[in-house]
C-alpha cells in the first residue's frame, strides 16, 4: 500500500520508470529465491535483467509491433544457451524401484539422450511421502529422501547400461491414487524445471499428466513440447462398470489435454487411440542386459550346446487385463488340442488368487510362480514366450523375449505390429490359430537375431527414431532458426495467430479453468488435496508452502 501511495504522489512523466524499476525490483529477489533453492550463491547478473526487457521489444518488432505470440501463463525468461547445449526435460509418471513401464523407459530415454553429450537433460519423477511409497514399492522398499532414491535409481541404470550417465535427476511432489493404481502429480509439474532450463519437454504420458494440471500451459514455458503415450487408458476403462461411458469421457478428455498442451504426440502403436497431432513409432528399446542375454544363446547353439532345456512360460503383473482372461480362456477351450503342454506362469497382482482359483477349477495345466525379473537366470532356459495380452499399448515382456532369442506367441493385434518382422514372432488370428502356433514353436528352434533385428531392438535404434519422429532433430539443429537476445532464445512471434493455435489456447485456458475448482476436479476422480502439494512434500522436498509460493490475494 505505501509502495502505491509513493506511485501516486510521483510525476506522471516518471510514473513509467517507477514500473520498471518495480518490475526489475521483483525479478531480481526471484531469481535470488531460485538460487537459494538450487543452492547457488544468491547472486543476480543485471545482464540477464537487461535481456528479458529485450527479449520482450525484440519479440514485438519482430511481430511487427502488433502481436505478442504468448499467453496468459507465458514465462519470459527463456532457456540459457550461452553453453551451445540445448536443453531436454523429460517428465513422466512413475519412478523406480516401481518396475513400470513408464519409470523404466523414460530413465533409459534419458540416459541414452544424454549418451550423445548434444543436449543437457533433466529427468523429472515423482517423489511419493513414506506412506504411499509403503503401498508402491516392491519388498518394503522406502527412501528418506529424493537424494536416497537418486542413488538407487543411477546405480540400477548404470549396472544394465554399462556406462555412468550424465543427466539430471529432479523431483515432484506426488500421490499415489489406490483406485487407479497410478501416480497423479500434485501442484503444477512444470515449476519443477527452472525457466533457464525451459527449452524442449518431453511429456511421458501426456493424458495422465494433465488430467488434473493446474499450473503453466507446457507449450507457452517450452519452446517444443512431445508427449509419448504410453498406455491403453480405454482398453482398461472399457472393462470397469460403466466402462463404455467412462470411455467414452476419457476419450474426449485426453483429446483435449494432447492438444492442448502438446506440440507433438508420438503413440507407441495403433492400439492407442488417436489423438491430435499424433504419429505411430515405436521409440522404445530393450535393456541391453536381454541382449547381451540373446548373445550367449547364440553362442551356445554355434558351439552345440543346448540353449533351451524349458518350453514355455507367461510373465506379468497379475491382473486380469493384462492378458490373464484371454490365457486361461484359450487353454480351457482347447485344453485336449493342447494336451501335455505345461506352462508356467510368474507374476504377482491384486487378482492372483482368483486367477489361480479359475485355473484350478478349470483342471489347466498352469504352475504359478512369484514374479520376477525377466533377466533373471531362472528363465534363461525357456524357448516359447505366451503372451496373450491385448491390453498393451507395446509389451515390453516381449521385446525383451525376442532379445533374448526366444519364440513369442501372441495375437495378432495393433501393439504386436512392430515385432511382426521378426521371424522368431509367431502371432495368431483364432484360437485354433494360436494352438497351430504353439505346436510350430515346440517343434522348431528359434533363428538367431541378425545384426540388424539386435540393432532395432536397442535404445541407440529407439532413440534415432525418436529423435526423427518427434522433429527434435529439426528443434536441435534450430532449423527455424530461433531469434536470440543476448544468451536467450525467445519464442517466435506472428502478427496473426491461426485458428488452430487459437483453439488450443482456448481449451488450455478451459481446462486451466475447470481444474482449478475442487469440486470439479473431485466429482471427475482427483485425489482431494492434489491441486497444491501438501505439508509432508514440502518438508521432503525443501518446497515453500502453496501458500507463499503462490499467494491469494482479495
Amino acid at each position: 500500500a505505501s509502495d502505491f501511495y509513493k506511485f501516486l504522489k510521483c510525476d506522471f512523466s516518471d510514473l513509467c520508470d517507477k514500473i520498471v524499476e518495480s518490475l526489475c525490483s521483483k525479478r531480481k529477489n526471484q531469481l535470488v529465491l531460485r538460487s537459494l533453492a538450487e543452492g547457488e550463491p544468491p547472486t543476480v547478473d543485471s545482464d540477464k535483467i537487461n535481456d528479458e526487457l529485450d527479449l520482450r521489444i525484440a519479440s514485438v518488432l519482430q511481430s511487427t509491433g502488433h502481436c505478442y505470440e504468448g499467453g496468459f501463463w507465458t514465462d519470459f525468461v527463456k532457456h540459457d544457451v550461452s553453453d551451445g547445449k540445448r536443453h531436454v526435460a523429460i517428465v513422466t509418471t512413475a519412478s523406480l524401484p516401481w518396475m513400470t513401464g513408464t519409470a523404466v523407459n523414460p530413465l533409459f530415454r534419458a540416459a541414452y539422450l544424454a549418451k550423445s553429450a548434444k543436449q543437457k537433460v533433466t529427468l523429472l519423477v515423482p517423489w511419493l511421502c513414506r506412506s504411499d511409497q509403503e503401498l508402491v514399492y516392491p519388498n518394503n522398499l522406502t527412501f528418506s529422501s529424493p537424494e536416497e532414491q537418486e542413488n538407487y535409481i543411477r546405480n540400477w541404470l548404470e549396472e544394465r547400461t554399462g556406462f555412468k550417465a550424465d543427466f539430471k535427476i529432479s523431483f515432484y511432489p506426488g500421490k499415489f491414487s489406490k483406485e487407479r493404481r497410478s501416480i497423479i502429480p500434485a501442484g503444477d509439474t512444470s515449476q519443477f524445471i527452472p525457466s533457464k532450463d525451459a527449452d524442449i519437454c518431453i511429456l511421458e504420458e501426456p493424458e495422465h499428466l494433465n488430467w488434473y494440471h493446474h499450473g503453466k500451459r507446457w507449450t507457452n514455458k517450452f519452446n517444443h513440447v512431445v508427449g509419448i503415450v504410453h498406455t491403453n487408458y480405454l482398453e482398461y476403462i472399457k472393462r470397469e462398470k460403466n466402462g463404455a461411458l467412462q470411455a467414452f469421457l476419457v476419450k474426449h478428455i485426453n483429446n483435449w489435454v494432447t492438444r492442448a498442451y502438446c506440440h507433438k504426440v508420438l503413440r507407441l502403436s495403433a492400439a492407442t487411440q488417436d489423438l491430435p497431432k499424433s504419429v505411430i513409432c515405436n521409440v522404445h528399446g530393450v535393456n541391453p542386459k536381454f541382449l547381451k542375454i540373446g548373445e550367449k544363446v547364440a553362442e551356445e547353439r554355434e558351439l552345440g550346446q543346448q540353449a533351451f532345456s524349458k518350453e514355455a512360460y507367461f510373465l506379468g503383473k497379475m491382473v486380469w487385463a493384462k492378458g490373464y482372461k484371454e490365457l486361461i480362456d484359450l487353454l480351457a477351450k482347447h485344453k485336449n488340442d493342447l494336451d501335455g503342454f505345461k506352462l508356467d506362469v510368474y507374476g504377482n497382482g491384486e487378482d492372483a488368487h482368483e486367477v489361480q482359483s479359475t485355473a484350478k477349477r478349470l483342471n489347466l495345466n498352469l504352475n504359478f510362480l512369484k514374479g520376477r525379473d525377466h533377466a533373471d537366470d531362472s528363465l534363461h532356459g525357456y524357448k516359447i514366450f505366451i503372451n496373450p495380452s491385448v491390453s498393451d499399448v507395446l509389451c515390453t515382456a516381449t521385446a525383451e523375449a525376442l532379445a533374448m532369442g526366444k519364440f513369442v506367441v501372441c495375437a495378432d493385434h495393433p501393439s504386436n505390429e512392430f515385432f511382426r518382422s521378426f521371424p522368431n514372432c509367431l502371432t495368431y488370428k483364432s484360437s485354433e490359430d494360436f494352438v497351430a502356433k504353439v505346436k510350430e514353436a515346440l517343434a522348431n528352434e528359434p533363428q538367431p537375431l541378425t545384426p540388424e533385428q539386435i540393432y532395432n531392438l536397442s535404445w541407440e535404434a529407439a532413440t534415432q527414431r525418436f529423435v526423427e519422429y518427434s522433429e527434435l532433430d529439426r528443434v536441435l539443429n534450430n532449423r527455424h532458426n530461433p531469434a536470440k537476445v543476448g544468451s536467450k532464445i525467445i519464442a517466435k512471434s506472428s502478427s496473426l495467430p491461426n485458428l488452430s493455435e487459437i483453439v488450443d489456447g482456448g481449451l488450455a485456458f478451459a481446462h486451466y479453468c475447470l481444474t482449478g475448482n475442487e469440486l470439479l476436479r473431485l466429482c471427475t476422480g482427483a485425489i482431494p488435496g492434489t491441486r497444491d502439494y501438501d505439508k509432508q512434500h514440502c518438508k521432503d522436498l525443501h518446497l515453500l508452502p502453496p501458500q507463499v509460493e503462490n499467494p491469494i490475494y482479495g
